[in-house]
């Protein structure tokens, strides 16, 4: 099983520092990381082993298999095959890591089955973690998805018409990214209009638009794996007075933050600068989330930008901005923006303008 070797030597060091003799993944965003391919989840298992010393091994069902897996027929039970890659690692009686997240009681009591002298340990926080710090080709690769997703939106947002339902303009964003050359979408697309863009995080419904209404379009494209995650927040035809004293806090927040990302600073405080800025708005008690998240392989990943998260920023960690405040039945607001932490200070990857704007 071809493995990248930098990744290979940071999972090394995070297993030594956790006490760790053997890690045992199953399909997800870390197994992506690790061999850039993506595997998928299915009823049989498949476990990849990466041992301390030595090269890993893959179990899994024939069809799949590699040269170097160890491979089971539909006829046979996974259990030979998992004996006989722990054997070939002398993996008996030792710690496991595994991502307790992901995985399945199948491959949990395949694991006690096959290596009872082991323990398993959650290896959860420590593999996230090796994702935190990207690269440049993965830098690159987010630098793609958010220019394929912000011309969408500019396409999109110029289509707009009275009577339009929720569901449908989604869909179009949604044709317009992959046509525009995206892999697939980072997430289902968040699209309200109206009152209802006060429900933060609700899938399109069928509400048809309306002049005057606020539109909150979240979304993102995926290119090669990473993922884009943007959220803007125009009005249709006309915007109120009302309605630009509300957004002018978020945009404020939104601002607050940005200016205190950079290497060094802590997570919590990124979250600090939005939420005094809302406050200091009047609106505190309209915060219903995080000010962001890590995006990368998943459109929500380490590092969290939240109170109580000392994590310091470092540089090659892209995450979100995205301050918030919803007033039920009436309104909701969000922006946000994918930064990047230099060595400088921080650079927002998304360039798509954040005043108001009407469409």
């Amino acid at each position: 099983m071809r493995v990248l070797p930098d990744r290979r030597a940071k999972l090394r060091a995070a297993m030594r520092a956790a006490g760790v003799d053997i890690a045992v993944l199953t399909p997800g965003s870390t197994l992506r990381y690790l061999n850039e391919r993506d595997w998928q989840t299915g009823r049989r298992p498949l476990l990849a082993l990466f041992p301390l010393a030595g090269e890993p091994a893959l179990v899994c069902p024939a069809l799949l298999g590699e040269s170097s897996s160890f491979a089971y027929s539909d006829a046979e039970s996974p259990q030979h095959a998992l004996r006989h890659a722990l054997e070939s690692l002398a993996a008996g009686g030792r710690i496991i890591g595994v991502e307790a997240n992901r995985l399945r009681y199948a491959e949990a009591r395949l694991l006690h089955q096959c290596a009872p002298d082991s323990h398993l340990l959650d290896f959860s926080a420590e593999l996230a973690n090796l994702r935190m710090i990207k690269d440049a080709a993965e830098i690159a690769a987010i630098r793609r998805a958010i220019a394929l997703s912000e011309a969408a939106l500019h396409d999109i947002l110029a289509s707009v018409r009275s009577g339009i339902s929720e569901r449908e303009l989604a869909s179009r964003l949604d044709t317009r990214m992959t046509e525009l050359g995206a892999d697939g979408l980072a997430f289902e697309t968040l699209l309200h209009a109206g009152a209802n863009t006060a429900l933060p995080h609700t899938a399109p419904l069928d509400y048809r638009i309306q002049r005057g209404d606020p539109l909150l379009i979240d979304f993102g494209a995926r290119v090669a794996g990473y993922c884009a995650d943007i959220t803007r927040t125009v009005f249709v035809g006309a915007v109120t007075t009302a309605q630009r004293d509300f957004y002018a806090v978020v945009e404020a927040a939104n601002a607050a933050a940005r200016a205190v990302a950079g290497p060094g600073v802590t997570a919590e405080a990124v979250d600090v600068a939005a939420r005094r800025a809302i406050i200091a708005g009047g609106c505190g008690n309209l915060i219903r989330h995080r000010t962001g998240h890590g995006i990368g392989l998943q459109a929500h990943e380490a590092p969290y930008i939240v109170r109580g998260n000392q994590q310091t920023l470092q540089p090659g960690m892209v995450f979100t901005i995205e301050p918030g405040i919803y007033r039920m039945g009436e309104i909701g607001v969000r922006i946000e923006d994918d930064i990047l932490i230099t060595e400088a200070g921080a650079e927002s990857l998304t360039t798509f303008p954040r005043g108001v704007m009407v469409v």
